[in-house]
């Protein structure tokens, strides 16, 4: 079937070509009401990953929600015959937060979900269907999509929840310590995540980081995996994953399927495998589903169940500025000031340099095409912006930066500049006697609402973002916290530190989906500067 894209957006004909390839596979439509009772969704949160849910009562006096998630209402609502599977597809707008800004969108969302006795068979079967809704996003009009003289790559990404559940009960990690480990993987973070484990023994920080290496084709990385099961559980899943990645193999020769344990969620939602699907050029996930029978048991139901969702909203989005020129160059955003001068010259000595970059000029993009690099300079608090949007491939910021705005990115490497830290300051004859809530001056307000979160303590936020010391010389705010080096602005201010917060450094960070498509030219370099960097 021809759509117009000169009257339909590129989402509503990707949603109908979605829904004719459901329909195709067997799939029923499930529609559903606009509205659900709100306790659906607080008895819930586990699963949804966040509690931001809009809410508004009806005539009637019932709280309602606007529907974040689709399958929720699907398990609740639906009923499945012992010894079949339900195939049931959906088009729906949800309303959730997008993106580390934060902000509440509607979104429009089309999956499937297939509900009953779940084996190697129909979880392949789900999943090279995900594969076959990557081709339709990558068509328009009933062609391929060119972005300027080239094809758009996709590719699957695998991995196993269950697998990383057994891991971490087997290593004897407390659920305390799980949360910030599975945050940690997801960002492919190797040196917070050793510096995490580390804390239970050399084998929980040799496996989780053996764990976030794994990333490439399913020969080799199922192997690996393999010699990291330590009982029978792990060992299942690790067989689950091998055999349905060859039953894949079967069903979508052609396709990019990767296994990658950056693909991971809260346990309390996917508990099995977990795949997500990136396109070349979309700076985020555009697929995403996994196996779900925890939810299933937790509303009384013993089936298996495994699903996806498209977020179709995305193909709205315009081509990225670092696609302007397909060259595959990688394009990387370098904080004004001086410590993008000072990791710049790591850059220069793995082999990357690029002329005039520290020249006295306006410019501000530089290129060395023999060395397949590309630097632009930006405000230091832009950097992950750019690089979670998918402008820049790769970028320096300081971790204070990434603490603050949690963005969506890989974070690559420590690199050891800029050190620094996260303080809390006050008045010497300052005394936090809890006799109300603590007036906390600061333009770190994520990071500072955390710390004292931690601590069960009441604050007001003062949110400043220049001349912070000024905050308690003039009675505006009991304490700050702020960025500090030598310490000598305190002291010329007559401040003392009081609390640490954290310690400070740059980091190379990449955006998911560049790391991917330009995977073998942002690793080389990542491992060069950690060579330097360790030497």
């Amino acid at each position: 079937m021809n759509f117009s894209d000169d009257i339909l957006k590129k989402s509503e004909i990707a949603v109908l070509r979605l829904r004719e390839l459901f329909s195709g596979n067997g799939y029923e439509r499930y529609e559903m009401n606009n509205f659900e009772e709100y306790e659906l969704y607080a008895a819930n949160k586990a699963f949804l990953g966040s509690d931001d849910i809009i809410t508004f009562t009806n005539p009637g006096g019932r709280l309602m929600a606007m529907r974040p998630d689709v399958t929720l209402s699907i398990v609740k609502n639906t009923k499945s015959a012992a010894g079949g599977v339900t195939r049931l597809y959906y088009n729906e707008n949800v309303y959730r937060r997008a993106g580390s800004e934060g902000e509440l969108r509607e979104r429009a969302q089309a999956g499937v979900e297939c509900i009953g006795d779940i084996g190697v068979r129909e979880m392949s079967e789900v999943i090279a269907l995900a594969v076959k809704s990557l081709d339709v996003l990558t068509e328009r009009g009933g062609e391929v999509r060119q972005s300027q003289s080239q094809c758009q790559s996709q590719c699957i990404d695998v991995s196993h929840m269950g697998f990383l559940g057994g891991l971490l009960d087997g290593l004897g990690l407390p659920p305390s310590a799980r949360a910030e480990l599975l945050r940690r993987v997801g960002e492919k973070n190797v040196p917070e995540v050793s510096r995490l484990a580390a804390r239970y023994g050399a084998e929980a920080e040799r496996a989780l980081s053996e764990i976030i290496s794994l990333d490439g084709a399913p020969e080799a990385s199922l192997k690996k995996l393999a010699s990291l099961a330590h009982d029978e559980r792990t060992a299942a899943a690790a067989r689950e994953l091998d055999e349905v990645t060859r039953e894949l193999r079967r069903l979508c020769p052609d396709a990019d399927i990767r296994i990658d344990f950056s693909v991971v969620s809260d346990l309390g939602y996917y508990d099995g495998i977990m795949f997500q699907g990136y396109i070349e050029g979309i700076p985020e996930a555009v697929l995403s589903g996994g196996r779900y029978d925890g939810l299933m048991k937790k509303f009384g139901r013993r089936q298996g169940a495994v699903g996806f969702a498209v977020y179709a909203d995305l193909l709205e989005r315009g081509e990225p500025v670092s696609r302007g020129v397909p060259d595959g160059m990688l394009n990387i955003a370098l904080p004004k000031g001086r410590l993008g001068e000072t990791v710049y010259g790591l850059f220069e000595k793995a082999g990357y340099g690029c002329e005039d970059v520290l020249s006295d000029t306006r410019k501000l993009v530089f290129e060395n095409a023999a060395a397949g690099v590309r630097y632009f300079w930006v405000k230091p608090s832009d950097v992950a912006i750019y690089v979670e949007r998918g402008a820049a491939d790769l970028g320096v910021v300081g971790s204070d930066v990434l603490a603050e705005q949690f963005p969506a990115v890989y974070e690559l490497a420590d690199l050891k500049a800029g050190l620094c830290r996260l303080v809390v300051a006050a008045r010497e004859e300052f005394n936090d006697t809890r006799g109300g809530a603590l007036r906390v001056a600061t333009k770190f307000v994520n990071v500072a609402r955390d710390y004292y979160d931690s601590q069960n303590r009441e604050i007001d936020i003062i949110e400043l973002h220049g001349s912070v010391e000024l905050a308690p010389l003039l009675g505006l705010s009991d304490v700050i916290v702020d960025i500090v080096s030598t310490g000598a602005t305190l002291r010329e201010n007559g401040l003392v530190e009081k609390e640490e917060v954290c310690h400070v450094s740059a980091r190379l960070i990449a955006n998911k989906t560049g790391y991917k498509f330009k995977h073998n030219a942002a690793a080389r370099l990542a491992e060069k500067i950690s060579e330097i960097i360790n030497n």
